[in-house]
C-alpha cells in the first residue's frame, strides 16, 4: 500500500535546456530512477517520457527459443531464420508488459486476476 501512496506523490522541477537540446537530469530523479548509462525518451500525450533503459538482452531466452524450435522441427536456415525472428519480437514484448504494469500501477486499468487467466475452480 506504501509504495503505491508514493507512486502518487509527484516532484516537480524545472530544468533548463541548452542551445544543444540537452537538459541535466536532477540528481534525487537520476537517483531514484536507477539511472545508468541510458535512457530511453518517447512522447505520450503530448508529454516527453524519460525512464531508465531497460538493458538488452544478452540472450537470456536464446536457450529457451532454440529449444522450443527445435522441438517444432525446425532446422537449418528455417531455423535460423525462425530464431532470429522470435528473438527479436522478445524486447518489445518485454516493454509492453512494462508499460501494462505502469498502467496498472497507475491506476490507469486494471489488472486481472488468476481466475480471470485460468477460470475459477468452479467453471
Amino acid at each position: 500500500m506504501q509504495a503505491v501512496m508514493e507512486q502518487k506523490i509527484m516532484v516537480k522541477k524545472r530544468i533548463a535546456v541548452s542551445g544543444k537540446r540537452q537538459i541535466t537530469i536532477p540528481i534525487e530523479f537520476f537517483g531514484q530512477l536507477g539511472i545508468k548509462k541510458e535512457v530511453e525518451c518517447y512522447v505520450r500525450n503530448g508529454s516527453l517520457i524519460i525512464r531508465p533503459a531497460i538493458p538488452e538482452t544478452n540472450g537470456e531466452f536464446a536457450e529457451q527459443i532454440l529449444a522450443d524450435l527445435i522441438a517444432q522441427g525446425f532446422q537449418g536456415d528455417a531455423l535460423l531464420q525462425r530464431f532470429k525472428q522470435t528473438n527479436r519480437a522478445v524486447r518489445p514484448a518485454v516493454e509492453k508488459m512494462l508499460a501494462e504494469a505502469d498502467d496498472i500501477a497507475s491506476g490507469k486499468t486494471t489488472g486481472v486476476t488468476l481466475a480471470d487467466v485460468f477460470g475459477s475452480e468452479d467453471d
